[in-house]
């Protein structure tokens, strides 16, 4: 059996950032060498995660990446155990990477998907290394929860504490991309349930419709004031059932969200609203 040195030991240490117990354990039992201890470690964390499998997930944050010219976005979601994981370097710049990953790699249909992909940030190594890497330093569960990547024009916000985020998507050409941001921004703050009238169901709307009509009617006004009467009130309705384009903009709210956006030239086609684990 290979005599295993503190010089050894503390290298492994600082090649893994386990506690130096756990790094000696694992080098005798790899008679020093230092790869296979290293998957004996790995090993071991498997049997960590196992044990951690139920431990709930509550903390964790949202991750953005925009292309510069706004013609696609990305947004991940990757939940933790305790807040002073989640705020964590390690766990900020692993959350970062998944998103980058996302937006300018071939793509991922699911977020065992993208793990399996490099790591922009890690030469040679998969995100999924990377995620084996700090659980087995931090020993908490770690888990890449909701995975999404749109076409643009796209901008995006999340809120200063990464818990709430969103994605915005809409037409048209503009310099202003900002405004995007400030849509993405009211619709992480506001909660909308639906981006345009057209989202709700047709059964619904045709019904209140009607039942404003009557209404309209029966106070004796004449057949065109009545439109003009229930095509206002219409408005009201879609601001109650939350419709983003009708509702007051949160950075103006002296005209519509959509009136905001028109003024920049653009329509608003949907969006991906995040409250983290929700």
């Amino acid at each position: 059996m290979a005599a295993v040195t503190a010089a050894a030991v503390k290298a492994l240490r600082e090649k893994t950032t386990l506690p130096m117990m756990d790094c000696k354990k694992a080098l005798v039992e790899a008679d020093g060498d230092e790869e296979k201890a290293i998957e004996i470690l790995r090993e071991q964390f498997k049997k960590i995660q196992i044990k951690r499998a139920d431990n709930e997930t509550t903390e964790g944050l949202i991750q953005l990446a925009i292309k510069e010219d706004g013609s696609e976005g990305a947004m991940v979601e990757v939940q933790c155990e305790s807040s002073p994981v989640a705020s964590s370097d390690e766990f900020k710049a692993f959350a970062r990477q998944c998103a980058d990953q996302l937006l300018n790699g071939p793509g991922a249909a699911s977020a065992e998907e993208l793990l399996a992909q490099s790591a922009p940030e890690v030469e040679g190594k998969t995100l999924q290394d990377v995620w084996a890497d700090m659980t087995n330093q931090i020993r908490e569960k770690i888990v890449v929860g909701r995975i999404a990547r749109v076409a643009g024009p796209v901008n995006g916000y999340v809120h200063h504490d990464g818990k709430n985020g969103a994605l915005f998507q809409a037409e048209g050409e503009s310099a202003n991309s900002e405004i995007l941001r400030d849509v993405a921004m009211h619709i992480t703050a506001l909660r909308p349930a639906c981006c345009n009238a057209d989202n709700l169901s047709q059964a619904e709307v045709d019904a209140e419709r009607a039942r404003l009509t009557e209404e309209a009617k029966a106070s004796g006004k004449p057949a065109n004031i009545v439109d003009k009467i229930v095509d206002g009130r219409m408005k009201n309705f879609y601001v109650e059932q939350g419709v983003l384009t009708y509702q007051a903009f949160a950075k103006d709210d002296s005209k519509t969200v959509s009136q905001a956006l028109a003024e920049s030239g653009y329509k608003a086609v949907g969006f991906t609203r995040w409250a983290l684990g929700n």
